[in-house]
């Protein structure tokens, strides 16, 4: 085969034979371990712990890992006898060495993938890197740290547990007190009898939590940590490590299905229309050469003494490089360039009440293009238009990017194969179909198609009743919470008992799926609803005698209602029945009216429907209907793939700006004395160039305070501006994001234009920054650490602007993927710590007792305001 054949031929699947003389080898080993004793099982750890640190280079530490791979492997099959009682079937050995390589494990529902995943978990731990094991909701990473917990713990690691709402280590010498765990959710392990999740989990740090060698929690909230750390001013706030590995459960759901939605950390800015009002009107009487100068070739001003003494005097402070800080001094500054440097009808004109560009080459607007840096709102208030700022973005990045940057990841999930190409194309991962440890002896029964959806749910209801009568449990799949409400209605009327599951009441997700395969049970759940929770026969707890009455009525019937847009999610929900060998059957009913038969069954389809005269509750079986439901799946992936690559594509260029300036941003926040002082010089000599009066001024104030504290001082300033002008970057390149749309009626592609625009504005911005900062330079003052600054690292600075930090650490919004429905809190939750007073409107009685409207009294706040409240 020639070379380029071999490339164009690779495929997007691994071979699981190649994992087989490794499961030969932990099996050969099996006796030597099983003779160890358990203090002599920790001391092995501690050995490989030892070996790996000896390691160099990532080659030499990924050899050792290589080698004491089927030994650690038969250690952790070992544990996990002693602790669970569970052995490490060989299928399951296969699928940790699937995923140890990088790649997805596809394995069937009820082959134990929790359990698969302790393997790689173990092995790469011990490099002492931190693994992260990702799940699909809080419970479960709670639920999953406890329970393969008792295997670490038993090898001398570990756990660790990230929760939205808190965070924990495994200890089993910690026992939750009863009144403790009574408000605590539960559920029921493998015997059946009932324990709290909790009941060995320790409240800890989130850092503590992320130094322990394996550490559970979910997508969002790794990622949303990820993001809060970057905007932190202390090493000690810090809660992450470097990414090293991380093992992703229900992989296609968190890389796939939520990709598109970003992690967003935003917040509000009610009070920013009033500051730029407020800029607006004081730079009003402010004078040309008297109160500043300006640039009108560098677009550039100077702020006069005259003009500094007139700002402080308006703001009613003594020195507005202290008591405000940076940002006020931007605010002015920028509300004299506006004033000064930006006319109407030349630079913009004002339309609809917006403000909007103007290009200065050919004098065409340009909708949709906004000035960044704060001019654009600074216009807007001079202008007296609608200032167009309601949350501002402090830092986001999608999943795909997140999830990107560990050196090592790999995932579980029942549904891989039938997404290969885009795990391939995007993550570079391979999928292993794994082998099930016992034959399948499931029924897949061909779907049933109806005219209406009317008829539809009546035959399913009738269909549901002939299973609960003979007394075998029903699994009903529907696509929305609104269809699970129809279906219910109907079963109702059939006087069919039924539990419901979605999102109104996923708190009992776990109870509720662990009953669904009790005798004559019938459960309508979403059809994402119970990943990562087994439906056993005969429910929970369950005896032989009640699964083995099940297995003869026909295990589980799973009935979807409707197929979905993607084929996996089809084939997860058939994955709830026929569990290790169990027999069980799997059928969907789908009308000519559902959605996805609507948008895209042909119409010759239809009329075909309709000339066969079938009533609407009867079924029909008919290749051309079920080729069609094909093919709408495979066109609505497609589609899927193409628009989750075309958002990735114009991410990619942001994501290239967000790690260039978290870069820098971590190494002055952990870098030495020198590192900052290395910074400071490389941003004075892009800014002042050979113009020596700026490295004057820093010799000046090394001189006066001392080299380690001005530094220390100038780390903050560094830091602060930033964070400013990057938050205005993700702003105007958002913005950007919308107007390069429209260049594609230009015949122009929209991504290289944003590349181009990106580019162009990176650079401004960074300019801007640096130019900031060295008209900063002679205003840094060094305080002690009783002053209004942040602390760092022993020295800060007043005027370090912490209340707005602080607003986004305690009162950010924080906008994920998915709907909040799994109980993870990510969507449009507040972030960890929030408190929110309710919201004054103007004309409202003050809450201060005054009896005067909030506009006449609070929000002015008066000294009679504040006595009255004092005494509130």
């Amino acid at each position: 085969m020639s070379f380029l054949s071999n490339i164009f031929s690779r495929s997007n699947t691994k071979s699981v034979k190649e994992f087989e003389p490794l499961v030969a080898q932990v099996n050969a080993l099996e006796q030597a371990t099983q003779a160890l004793s358990d203090t002599e099982l920790k001391a092995k750890t501690a050995a490989f712990q030892a070996k790996l640190k000896s390691t160099k280079t990532p080659e030499e530490e990924k050899a050792v890992l290589s080698d004491i791979q089927p030994e650690a492997f038969a250690m952790v099959r070992e544990a996990a006898k002693r602790t669970l009682g569970q052995r490490h079937f060989d299928v399951q050995l296969i699928g940790g060495a699937v995923l140890n390589s990088g790649a997805i494990a596809e394995m069937r529902t009820g082959e134990g993938k929790t359990l698969v995943a302790t393997l790689p978990a173990y092995l790469n731990a011990l490099t002492g890197k931190g693994v992260h094991v990702v799940t699909v909701n809080d419970y479960l990473s709670r639920r999953d740290a406890v329970w393969m917990g008792q295997i670490y713990d038993a090898l001398g690691l570990t756990v660790g547990v990230i929760n939205h709402e808190a965070s924990f280590l495994y200890d089993p010498k910690h026992i939750s007190q009863p009144a403790e765990a009574d408000s605590l959710d539960k559920t029921r392990d493998e015997t059946g009898s009932f324990h709290v999740v909790h009941e060995f989990l320790r409240p800890c740090s989130r850092h503590e939590a992320y130094m322990a060698d394996i550490t559970y929690g979910t997508n969002n909230e790794f990622g949303f940590d990820y993001l809060r750390d970057n905007l932190e001013y202390s090493p000690d706030r810090l809660r992450q490590r470097d990414p090293n590995y991380a093992i992703v459960d229900e992989i296609d759901s968190i890389l796939i299905d939520e990709a598109r939605t970003p992690l967003i950390i935003s917040a509000p800015t009610r009070d920013a229309e009033a500051v730029y009002k407020q800029f607006a009107s004081m730079v009003s009487s402010f004078v040309e050469d008297t109160d500043y100068t300006k640039d009108e070739k560098r677009k550039a001003i100077t702020l006069t003494d005259a003009g500094i003494s007139k700002a402080e005097k308006a703001l009613g402070v003594e020195n507005i490089y202290t008591d405000k800080g940076i940002k006020f001094v931007h605010h002015l500054e920028t509300a004299i360039r506006a004033k000064a440097l930006y006319h109407k009808d030349k630079e913009y004109v004002v339309k609809n009440n917006e403000i909007v560009i103007v290009d200065e080459f050919t004098g065409r607007m340009q909708p949709g293009r906004r000035w960044s840096e704060g001019l654009h709102q600074a216009i807007e208030a001079k202008e007296g238009v609608s200032i167009q700022q309601e949350s501002r973005t402090y830092a986001s990045i999608t999943f795909q990017n997140f999830f990107r940057m560990y050196p090592k990841i790999s995932g579980m999930t029942g549904t891989a194969a039938t997404s290969g190409e885009e795990f391939f194309k995007v993550y570079g991962l391979e999928v292993a179909i794994v082998p099930t440890n016992k034959p399948t002896v499931r029924e897949d029964r061909n779907d049933q198609i109806f005219r209406t959806e009317v008829g539809k749910f009546k035959a399913i209801a009738r269909e549901i009743r002939k299973a609960h009568d003979a007394g075998q449990p029903v699994l009903i799949g529907t696509v929305s919470i609104e269809k699970n409400e129809v279906l219910s209605q109907f079963l109702k009327a059939e006087g069919i008992p039924h539990e419901i599951l979605n999102a109104k009441n996923h708190e009992r997700e776990g109870e509720i799926i662990a009953q669904a395969g009790r005798k004559g049970a019938v459960t309508i759940a979403t059809n994402m609803a119970g990943r990562g929770v087994d439906i056993k026969l005969g429910g929970v707890p369950s005896t032989p005698e009640t699964a083995e009455e099940i297995k003869k009525l026909g295990g589980l019937f799973v009935l979807g209602t409707e197929r979905h847009e993607a084929r996996r999610i089809d084939n997860q929900l058939r994955g709830r029945s026929g569990r290790q060998g169990d027999p069980g059957v799997t059928q969907f009913f789908v009308s000519l009216e559902d959605t996805l038969m609507r948008v895209f069954a042909s119409d010759m389809l239809k009329g075909l429907m309709n000339k066969l005269g079938v009533a609407e509750d009867v079924p029909i079986e008919h290749k051309m209907i079920s080729n069609a439901l094909e093919s709408a799946q495979e066109k609505i992936e497609g589609f899927n793939f193409d628009s989750r690559k075309h958002v990735l594509e114009f991410d990619d260029i942001i994501n290239t700006q967000r790690t260039s300036v978290y870069s820098r941003r971590r190494r002055l926040l952990l870098g030495g004395i020198d590192d900052v002082e290395a910074e400071l010089d490389e941003v004075i000599g892009d800014a002042a160039g050979d113009d020596a009066a700026a490295r004057e001024v820093v010799t000046k104030k090394v001189a006066e305070f001392g080299r380690e504290a001005f530094l220390n001082a100038a780390r903050i300033v560094l830091l602060q501006t930033i964070d400013m002008y990057w938050v205005e970057h993700l702003e105007v390149m958002e913005h950007t994001r919308s107007s390069v749309n429209l260049r594609a009626y230009g015949q122009r592609d929209p991504l290289v234009e944003y590349k181009r625009e990106g580019l162009r504005l990176f650079k401004e911005m960074q300019m801007a920054m640096h130019d900031q900062v060295v008209r900063l330079l002679p205003h840094i003052v060094p305080v002690n650490n009783e002053g209004a600054g942040r602390k760092a690292q022993g020295g800060s600075v007043v005027g370090s602007d912490t209340a707005e930090l602080k607003e986004v650490h305690e009162n950010a919004q924080m906008i994920g993927a998915g709907d909040g429905s799994n109980g993870n809190g990510g969507a449009n939750g507040k972030a960890q710590g929030a408190k929110k007073e309710p919201e004054v409107g103007r004309n409202d009685v003050c809450p201060c007792g005054s009896e005067k409207k909030f506009k006449k009294c609070g929000a002015l706040n008066t000294e009679e305001h504040q006595r009255l409240m004092s005494k509130k």
